[in-house]
């Protein structure tokens, strides 16, 4: 390519652009009053005021006019009505460039056509004309009547907001939240004294082609019997009467308890408090509005630069919107970012319909192309500084130190959205982290720094234990016992502090805690679960994690843990008391059952015993049968022979008595146990 068609296909490539560039949506009719923004790329925009013609004309560009046309609601106090909405179609999309003209090579080269053009062949190249590919489209809404109070909204692509948050740690386990948004502004208009809305969520939303013709294909049928191409394939429906009942199972839940209500906030920390609520204490009222839905005005010292998009800022009650943190400011030695001294500049939080929506008290101004950051809220929450143990692939010495955290509980009663979050304590400023998505009342544990004062080591063993009742049915026997996982985690702190540290523990999936330590918050949904230890400044500390998971298996009725299980059953007071009785009398039968299979086999071993004795005596005799001089050993031999034989016919003797009795005493277990029935055991104690 020469050096001037370079040249101009570069500036028609920056005038293509030039264009492209505009409002998504204006109206010089009705002008801007209110705007929310989301976390989805969309934005809601409403324009109010009084018209006094037929027709209201909006400007948008072509990929704008789905979204305005599936998203537009109007609101018409006058009485009367809109009547249509109309808007051009792109008919022929003439997009590519005309092809370039062939030129020999070198003819249309620069230093030809620079020499008077006399050797050049080909005219200089000039750019191919070609159509805007977002052009401009007027929408009109005609109106009934001359006269209207009239309110437009319609969504239109915004980009999304984006929190930011300081947390300033204070003694007595106190810490003080300040939540700011970023608001950009790329829609092509300026936001002259708007009410702004930042919403905490993501709504669905998805990009219509309302505004582009669309004309499906349709099978052909000509008068020559063809067959239709594609047979069209109906639907049938089952009958349904509102009289029939459904057939539905859900398993009961044990009821679940409320989260306790935050703390109340003291006379000092309502200063920092949240004021008002959505619609009738935040939303400002501006030129032209109506005077019922206006709430009081801001302070003077809240509003007084509104025109050049003022809001709350940090060491005073008012700062310019956009502007930088002083981080290094001197201001901010020996403290951390102030507080605001008037509630009136907090963004007002409401609730509704599931969605946490923050609403700036006084009107916002942003001009196009530019951002602004507000103050939404700044209050005292419950928080510390702590140490974390969580290791973390990404930082490698993790897997022996444990970060420093800030811990902190979203006393707010909206939702906090991801976003980075700048730590501060005795003024100075300690580290960033990321804030995940925090709900009303849950708690934050954010990592900013790595401490390598402390050192941990872990180490795991598994066991299992405990015996108890889970099922009796049908004579057959079933207890649960536990598979134990302990997990040691030892801790060596050599700081000169004391150190309070919670321990992330990776939860096996299907296990439950143990005798947990107080303070232990047992996340298993999530995975894991922060165990709380301290370690004195210098020492040395221990936790042991205690994992259990129950394993049911069937047992004989003599079972030693079949024994205990039974036991424990009996003395439960949980227990039925119908169940117990009718169990206990068989488990004393199986007792008298126990007795006589514990003597049969002691008295087998017994029998073993002798027989070898006699076996070994005989042998004895039968060497000295034939020697005169151990006469006296074969008259002791002889007697101990007699004495064993005796006892022989006596053990064996005991043992038919005995091998009759447990007969006996099982089947009337047996038979005590037949009707017997546990389905349902109280679950283990904690």
């Amino acid at each position: 390519m020469t050096k001037r068609s370079l040249l101009s296909a570069v500036a028609f490539a920056l005038l293509l652009s030039a264009c492209g560039r505009g409002a998504q949506v204006t109206s010089s009719q009705l002008p801007l009053r209110r705007v929310v923004v989301y976390r989805n790329g969309v934005g809601y925009f409403e324009r109010a005021g009084h018209v006094a013609e037929s027709e209201v004309g909006f400007e948008m560009r072509q990929n704008a006019v789905g979204d305005f046309l599936a998203t537009l609601a109007i609101v018409e106090r006058g009485g009367s009505t809109v009547r249509s909405a109309s808007f051009p179609i792109e008919v022929t999309d003439k997009y590519e460039p005309l092809p370039p003209p062939i030129c020999p090579i070198g003819a249309g080269s620069w230093e030809a056509m620079s020499a008077n053009n006399a050797t050049a062949k080909c005219p200089p190249s000039q750019p191919a004309e070609r159509k805007e590919r977002n052009p401009l489209r007027k929408v009109s809404l005609r109106l009934d009547g001359n006269e209207h109070d009239l309110a437009v909204g319609y969504v239109a692509e915004t980009p999304v907001w984006r929190p930011s948050y300081r947390v300033v740690i204070t003694p007595q386990n106190q810490a003080e939240l300040q939540s700011w948004g970023i608001v950009q502004n790329l829609s092509g208009e300026n936001w002259n004294n708007v009410d702004l809305v930042l919403v905490a969520g993501a709504p669905l939303a998805f990009r219509s082609s309302l505004g582009d013709p669309v004309t499906p294909e349709r099978p052909l049928v000509t008068d020559s019997g063809e067959v239709i191409a594609a047979v069209p394939q109906g639907v049938t429906s089952l009958e349904n009467r509102p009289e029939g009942s459904v057939n539905r199972y859900v398993p009961e839940e044990q009821p679940v308890a409320a989260p306790p209500a935050p703390p109340e906030a003291s006379k000092e920390s309502n200063d920092f408090a949240i004021a008002g609520k959505l619609e009738e204490s935040t939303a400002a009222s501006g030129p032209g509005r109506d005077s019922k839905s206006a709430p009081a005005k801001p302070s003077k010292r809240a509003v007084g630069k509104r025109a050049a998009g003022y809001g709350g800022g940090m060491g005073s009650s008012v700062a310019p919107a956009g502007a930088a943190m002083p981080m290094s400011a001197p201001s901010l030695v020996g403290q951390g970012p102030s507080t605001p001294r008037n509630v009136s500049i907090l963004a007002g939080v409401a609730v509704e319909s599931g969605a946490t929506r923050y609403s700036v008290p006084y009107p916002i101004t942003v001009p196009d192309e530019s951002a602004t950051m507000v103050l939404l809220s700044s209050q005292k929450v419950p928080g510390e500084s702590v140490f974390l143990f969580s290791p973390d692939g990404g930082v490698t010495d993790s897997v022996r130190h444990p970060f420093r955290v800030a811990r902190f509980t979203n006393s707010t009663s909206g939702l906090l959205e991801r976003g980075p979050i700048a730590v501060f304590e005795k003024g100075s400023f300690l580290g960033q982290g990321m804030l995940e998505s925090l709900p009303p009342g849950a708690t934050a544990t954010v990592p900013f720094a790595l401490e390598r004062g402390l050192a941990v080591e872990q180490s795991s063993r598994f066991d299992e234990r405990g015996a108890r009742l889970y099922k009796i049915e049908h004579g057959q026997l079933t207890i649960e016992r536990d598979v134990v996982t302990q997990t040691t985690y030892k801790i060596a702190n050599g700081t000169k502090d004391p150190a309070k540290i919670l321990v992330r523990h990776p939860r096996q999936p299907g296990t439950r805690l143990f005798r947990p330590p107080p303070g232990t918050d047992d996340n298993a949904a999530m995975g894991n679960a922060l165990v709380p230890i301290s370690a004195s400044a210098g020492g040395k500390a221990e936790l042991v994690v205690d994992e259990r998971a129950s394993r049911q298996v069937s047992v004989g009725w003599l079972d030693a843990s079949a024994d205990d299980a039974v036991r424990a059953y009996l003395s439960d007071n949980r227990a039925e008391p119908g169940t117990v009785a009718k169990l206990n009398q068989a488990w004393q039968i199986r007792g008298t059952w126990k007795g006589l299979v514990d003597e049969q086999s002691k008295l087998g071993t017994e029998r073993e015993e002798l027989e070898r004795n006699l076996q070994q005596l005989r042998q004895s005799l039968k060497a000295i049968e034939k020697n005169p001089q151990a006469y006296d050993l074969q008259q002791k031999l002889t007697r101990k022979l007699g004495d064993a034989s005796t006892r022989l016919d006596q053990i064996t003797k005991r043992m038919v008595e005995v091998e009759l009795g447990m007969r006996e005493q099982e089947v009337r277990f047996r038979d005590a146990i037949t009707e017997l029935a546990v389905l349902s055991a109280p679950p283990p104690r904690e």
